[in-house]
């Protein structure tokens, strides 16, 4: 199983596809990891949230792409956008960051 979004970035008044996937858990010896990948056009991203069950697994990975996400140049640009400019990505960030959410993300976080 895997899950997949498609944000919007921004190049040379063109739009490009950042396409990201989080895949279904998977069990190792001693934990679960959930891989996940961000495909961007300059530097394409793979990356795991670890847990000791699958639940935390996949929640961690959603959260390593919203800081991903949140942390990137293209953030801090203005360039990113999933459904309008400005209203966030739909992804949860750790509490260390939260900080940085904007527009749905921000409101759904209570800020």
């Amino acid at each position: 199983m895997m899950l997949y979004r498609k944000l919007l970035l921004q190049l040379d008044k063109l739009d490009e596809a950042v396409n990201i996937a989080v895949y279904a858990p998977t069990r190792g010896k001693q934990d679960w990891s959930c891989r996940y990948t961000i495909d961007w056009p300059d530097n394409p991203r793979q990356g795991f949230g670890y847990g000791i069950d699958a639940m935390q697994a996949f929640l961690l990975a959603l959260e390593a792409i919203g800081t991903d996400l949140y942390t990137s140049e293209h953030h801090r640009n203005g360039k990113l956008r999933w459904v309008a400019p400005g209203d966030g990505y739909g992804f949860p960030v750790p509490h260390t960051i939260r900080h940085m959410l904007i527009g749905s993300d921000a409101a759904h976080a209570g800020l």
